[in-house]
């Protein structure tokens, strides 16, 4: 009798353990949003919470925010209130600080249009454990970036940082199945918006400097520039001896890329949207990889650094590698 007992009791015990995990695993991720101060919050959460989503998209939902912002950024502090009711309308609800949506949350987007606070916001993401998106730029400067890709390592908490412009399908086939043949060069082209507490390219550069990685890949060695007040030219020597360029304008609003390859010129200026960007981040909290890795963005910032210290010098050759050292010895400093 008390065998019977205890087995029926077992057997209670497994299946409501088996239901508690196949509850667990049909009910999305909850993610937290650090940072209204930028449309990217509200179009990532309306792709996110659609009831209609599908795939990788089903498997999170967005389910609080941290407004934060930047007082002086205009950008940012006239945006922030606007940003933050619509997420709110939304269901999604707003905490008083970063502490508190970690307490609610699985895994964190952090949207901040200012680079500067990232360090500081993603250091108690990586304390807390929880995987994290970080919008671009990745940081204010190399050397916080640099430190917050150490932090990553050092607390063992998965982490990448994307242009949506990366992974638009048409850059996406120019890198995996060329139709143009191995890639010779490029020229990648995207608005060039420069703001004051960012260098040049971080703050809107960045989208076709992005573009120009996605195709080439890392490796380049020396960066040279020019600059006028309306456009910014970066020209890149890669180690292997191609040769990819990034044109940016101050008041140009497309982007694109023209490649150069063994079997022909390839061009597109076909910006997708957020959404494969969006597809890309879902799928990466599910399975922690980063589709993007450290190396690679920290090599396309100091592409960025290594422009503006080209300005610095008056268009003269500058190295990447000279440049990270520099940093790197700037992130032990600040350590």
């Amino acid at each position: 009798m008390l065998v019977r007992r205890f087995a029926s009791v077992l057997s209670v015990t497994l299946l409501l353990t088996l239901a508690a995990a196949a509850e667990a695993r049909e009910k999305p991720l909850r993610a937290g949003i650090i940072g209204a101060d930028t449309s990217h919050a509200v179009a990532f959460a309306k792709t996110l919470n659609n009831p209609k989503a599908k795939g990788p998209l089903a498997d999170v939902t967005v389910v609080a925010v941290y407004p934060g912002g930047s007082d002086d950024i205009p950008y940012s502090r006239d945006r922030v209130e606007g940003f933050t009711r619509q997420l709110k309308k939304m269901g999604i609800e707003e905490c008083e600080s970063i502490d508190a949506l970690l307490a609610k949350v699985d895994v964190v987007l952090l949207l901040s249009v200012d680079g500067r606070p990232h360090l500081a916001q993603v250091t108690a993401v990586f304390k807390a454990g929880k995987p994290v998106f970080i919008d671009k730029p990745v940081a204010g400067s190399l050397v916080d970036a640099i430190r917050i890709y150490r932090l990553a390592k050092e607390y063992k908490v998965p982490c990448f940082s994307s242009s949506a412009l990366r992974f638009g399908g048409a850059f996406q086939e120019m890198r995996d199945k060329p139709p143009g043949g191995k890639v010779l060069g490029c020229m990648a082209f995207s608005p060039c918006h420069l703001e004051p507490h960012h260098p040049d390219l971080f703050w809107y550069g960045v989208h076709g400097v992005e573009i120009l990685y996605t195709i080439m890949g890392p490796g380049c060695e020396t960066v040279r520039r020019v600059h006028t007040p309306e456009e910014d030219v970066a020209v890149g020597v890669w180690k292997d001896g191609r040769i990819g360029t990034f044109w940016g304008q101050r008041n140009g609003r497309n982007y694109g890329a023209l490649v150069f390859g063994t079997k022909g010129v390839r061009f597109s200026d076909r910006f997708e949207g957020y959404g494969p960007l969006v597809v890309e981040i879902a799928k990466f909290f599910t399975t922690g990889k980063p589709p993007v890795s450290a190396e690679e963005t920290l090599d396309m910032f100091a592409f960025m650094e290594a422009a503006d210290e080209s300005r610095r010098q008056g268009g003269a050759p500058v190295s990447l590698a000279a440049v990270m050292k520099k940093a790197e010895a700037g992130a032990d400093k600040a350590e």
